[in-house]
């Protein structure tokens, strides 16, 4: 696919792809450690279905710069993406799709600009920090231990990054250090991922610096790093969203579904997807863009 790029804002380049221009506009938007490619398997369906597809990578991320204020938070991204999407193509309104950190990232853009997010589907993502809603809703304060286990790259990225990336000091400890989250580290279902579509993921962030910079929403989360400004994750979500939940996913908490119901107050689901890990839209590609073009078809 043909890769566009505009400069949104603060100097910051968004390269992406677009299929469809015409049709309602549809954002679809990575997590970690994705890039664009993650939506592949998505683009060109949706984009039949009659979506315009809009496919970024998140700055510091894939084809994208990086960017010149420090900034990996939120925040940061949902004014990246609203930037893109309302001022350079020029929509009032979209719909949005996300896992992983995109999901966190389309979230707060539904809150951040009121009204530019119609709809919203979400799949094993972080979720708002909520504990005494979670609390009553009789979901517990901690993630199982299993889940603990599994997030111990997430404390390396966000508290050790220097250390980390520096012991990460060729293209192929890179390559292979990404690559462990699509295999053994037990995300996706088995056999999900092709050594060649490992290698396809893994090999944008051979490159050093979008390695590091990809490790700043870490440092964000976990106060290493400063923040462009406080991101809206402390509120229950309103806009209408579709829930989705690979339950292949060691690293999601396993109430994912329930944290959701608490979450969002207009929801459709949350639907259980079997065989189908973090990364749903690669792995169960048709069924997702089948359940997307049925909940928002009135809107095309």
């Amino acid at each position: 696919m043909k890769v566009e790029r505009a400069t949104v804002r603060d100097g910051i380049e968004l390269a992406y792809w677009r299929a469809g221009a015409g049709g309602f506009p549809l954002l679809l938007v990575h997590g970690w450690p994705e890039t664009k490619r993650i939506w592949a398997r998505n683009v060109e369906p949706l984009a039949r279905a009659g979506f315009e597809v809009i496919v970024p990578d998140l700055r510091g991320f894939g084809d994208s710069s990086l960017a010149p204020d420090g900034h990996y938070d939120l925040a940061a991204h949902a004014r990246d993406l609203h930037a893109l999407v309302h001022d350079v193509l020029g929509h009032e309104r979209c719909a949005t799709a996300g896992g992983d950190l995109g999901g966190g990232a389309i979230q707060d853009l539904a809150l951040r600009f009121e009204g530019f997010v119609v709809r919203q589907v979400v799949f094993n993502s972080v979720l708002p920090l909520l504990p005494d809603e979670y609390a009553a809703a009789g979901i517990a304060p901690e993630p199982p231990r299993e889940v603990r286990m599994a997030a111990d790259y997430f404390v390396r990225q966000g508290r050790d990054a220097d250390a980390l990336a520096a012991e990460l000091d060729t293209p192929e400890k890179r390559t292979r250090y990404i690559g462990e989250f699509y295999g053994h580290r037990f995300w996706a279902s088995p056999a999900a991922f092709t050594r060649e579509d490992v290698a396809h993921h893994a090999e944008p962030f051979a490159d050093p610096e979008k390695l590091r910079a990809s490790f700043g929403n870490y440092e964000s989360a976990l106060g290493s790093r400063p923040l462009s400004e406080p991101p809206r994750w402390f509120e229950r979500n309103p806009v209408p969203a579709l829930v989705l939940y690979g339950p292949d996913d060691h690293v999601i908490w396993r109430d994912f579904p329930e944290r959701c119901e608490v979450v969002f107050t207009d929801l459709t689901g949350p639907f259980v997807v079997p065989r189908a890990g973090h990364f749903l839209q690669w792995e169960r590609a048709d069924l997702l863009n089948k359940t997307v073009t049925a909940f928002l078809r009135d809107l095309l």
